[in-house]
């Protein structure tokens, strides 16, 4: 068997790899799609064809027009933007300073922070409710978005010190040889050379809080500071003329922003979590 046989067998083992995958991950969202496109009789029906017989676009227009939804809409956005605004300024001194210094424990220090990141918000659901609790930051979205922060620091100094290292140490010392102190140096040079970097870890931020469904179901209670994802989990029980097709339309729209994003920006995410882990 010739090297180029083994090259061509390899490719399409690799199409065949990504289909089956793309078919995985694709198919509950067409299913999806197809239960949202339904009138209610078909729902009641149990008809179970894949292709509705009569496809509409009620079902989405009913759950943009509720008055709660665009509500919920707002809530995630804003506690996932806001979080992501925290998260970089929390992280980007901290890979900076892992990248840069040179200090005891720093390889441990390192390792703890990936430690952390591997903890379940699950492990500590309950101790973080009860502290929460204490400090009056239940039913406000500082407290979830403080949460949100604490949970995505340790990733985002990860991938910024990647991104850092990719940066040479001679533009700091030259900086600091024109008189530059170590903040200028920070703030002039190594910020506006991390922008590639900075942007996409905002993007995983972002997509990682508008997804994030456990810490506000857990600290939040009031219906008008839910965020998308615990606002459909309670959509049903709230409105009496809702069912499983308003539910389905509910979903898709909540989703389709982060995969559209993704999608877009692909490139620039991947980027980022590539350079974290194979640099320093």
């Amino acid at each position: 068997m010739t090297g180029k046989t083994v090259n061509r067998i390899g490719d399409v083992l690799s199409y065949v790899f990504m289909a089956v995958t793309f078919v995985f991950f694709a198919g509950p969202l067409s299913w999806l799609l197809s239960i949202a496109m339904r009138d209610k009789r078909e729902i009641y029906l149990g008809v179970s064809r894949y292709i509705p017989k009569n496809p509409t676009f009620d079902n989405f227009v009913a759950v943009m027009t509720n008055s709660f939804f665009p509500t919920y809409l707002w809530n995630g956005l804003k506690l996932a933007s806001l979080s992501a605004v925290g998260v970089l300024i929390v992280a980007m001194p901290a890979a900076y300073a892992f990248s840069r210094f040179t200090f005891r424990g720093k390889g441990l220090w390192m390792m703890a922070l990936l430690a952390f990141q591997m903890i379940s918000p699950l492990v500590i659901m309950v101790p973080l409710y009860r502290y929460m609790n204490r400090v009056g930051l239940t039913d406000s979205h500082f407290g979830v978005i403080m949460v949100y922060i604490a949970l995505g620091v340790p990733l985002a100094a990860w991938l910024l010190k990647g991104t850092v290292d990719a940066i040479p140490k001679s533009l700091d010392e030259a900086a600091m040889i024109d008189g530059c102190s170590r903040f200028s140096t920070f703030w002039r040079i190594i910020l506006p050379l991390s922008g590639p970097g900075i942007a996409s870890v905002f993007i995983i931020t972002v997509i990682a809080g508008w997804s994030q469904f456990l810490v506000p179901f857990l600290l939040l209670t009031k219906n008008d500071l839910l965020p998308i994802g615990v606002g459909i989990f309670n959509f049903k029980g709230m409105q009496t003329d809702s069912s499983i097709q308003l539910l389905a339309s509910a979903c898709l729209i909540s989703v389709v922003p982060a995969i559209v994003a993704f999608l877009l920006l692909q490139r620039l995410i991947l980027g980022a979590m590539t350079s974290g882990a194979v640099k320093g």
